[in-house]
């Protein structure tokens, strides 16, 4: 039988992913985010048992080739440490496109962040010229629809989903950038690819970033 050690504190680090960073997968990430934290001397909690791993949690998976700037990292230590030289601390030992924002404490009873999430932000820059008036015509279009049906296998077995109460709301700001602010969690996710095929938009050259993460607030701790 294992002791299970108790979290002494716990930080949620705010980070984001650029450059060649953005085509590294969410476990690669995790695996990079292990090694920085220990290169930086951090007293990470680690689970029990035979595999032992330390005891962090990204917020939300973010799909390949998309840059961030509102990525979340849960991180768990066994003591409590003083935050004033830390991210100085992990932006010394990070990779080129880690981008690290913020480090703050969390209550050690906080629940697990995937759980909170509930919708996200992501910025679609068109590398092609595509006039407001267009752009805007298909976006008033997609959202006036009642229905915005996808369907997809999965594991042998078909699957259907009603997209369109998982899109919030659909926007251009003044650069002529479409800002999607959209479901992701539990509730459902909807991605990038899956506004512009709806908007008749797939096959335009396009870059997408994510600039924000929505939490649901906790229940009372």
């Amino acid at each position: 039988m294992f002791n299970e050690t108790p979290i002494k504190q716990r930080l949620l680090i705010t980070f984001g992913k650029s450059g060649a960073l953005k085509y590294t997968s969410n476990l690669d990430i995790a695996k990079i985010w292990e090694r920085v934290l220990r290169r930086a001397n951090l007293p990470l909690l680690y689970s029990q048992g035979f595999n032992t791993r330390p005891r962090i949690q990204l917020a939300s998976a973010l799909p390949l080739g998309i840059t961030s700037e509102c990525e979340l990292l849960d991180v768990s230590l066994k003591e409590p440490i003083d935050l004033t030289d830390v991210q100085e601390q992990l932006r010394s030992v990070s990779p080129a496109g880690l981008d690290i924002y913020a480090i703050e404490p969390i209550d050690v009873r906080y629940p697990a962040l995937q759980t909170l999430v509930t919708g996200t932000e992501y910025r679609i820059h068109f590398l092609d010229d595509i006039s407001h008036q267009d752009l805007n015509q298909r976006v008033e279009a997609l959202l006036a629809r009642d229905t915005i049906i996808k369907e997809e296998i999965r594991k042998g077995r078909r699957n259907v989903t009603d997209l369109r109460p998982l899109i919030h709301d659909l926007t251009i700001d003044d650069q002529g950038d479409l800002i999607a602010h959209v479901s992701v969690g539990s509730r459902g996710n909807v991605r990038p690819e899956d506004v512009l095929r709806e908007l008749g938009l797939e096959s335009t050259p396009y870059t997408v970033h994510r600039q924000k993460l929505e939490l649901a607030p906790p229940a009372k701790l």
